[in-house]
């Protein structure tokens, strides 16, 4: 097992329940005391949110990032997690963020008109949040 050269420190293994695993491979896991958790029965839809999740985390971040180290990495995730999280539109939440409700529409006329948008750059421009100035 590779993990403990890298200095990782491993609790759980997250797995399907696919044949092909048998008892022998949970044994190998559970000799280096990582807990094997099974996904659930009849939920097909688990495996395609995490694939989104990872893909997104992907397509936005890792393919335009040098990463130098491990440190940058897990910084690097962290600051993308928040904006996911916090900031960045989602279709299925109706343009809200997770963790964000959907802001109140503009109505005044007066208002549109002298919209005063502000970006902050996130992970050196890769990033950017958009937000009415205060």
């Amino acid at each position: 097992m590779d993990l403990h050269d890298a200095s990782a420190t491993v609790k759980y293994l997250v797995r399907d329940r696919d044949s092909r695993y048998t008892a022998a491979f949970d044994a190998v896991f559970e000799d280096e005391g990582i807990a094997t958790v099974k996904t659930g029965i009849r939920v097909p839809r688990m495996n395609a949110i995490m694939e989104r999740w990872v893909r997104s985390r992907r397509a936005e971040l890792l393919d335009r990032t040098l990463i130098v180290n491990q440190a940058h990495l897990m910084h690097a995730l962290r600051e993308y997690e928040t904006f996911y999280n916090e900031h960045r539109s989602h279709r299925a939440l109706c343009a809200a963020a997770p963790l964000r409700p959907l802001p109140q529409p503009i109505t005044d006329p007066d208002r549109l008109d002298h919209l005063d948008i502000r970006r902050r750059d996130r992970l050196g421009g890769i990033l950017h949040e958009y937000r009415h100035a205060a």
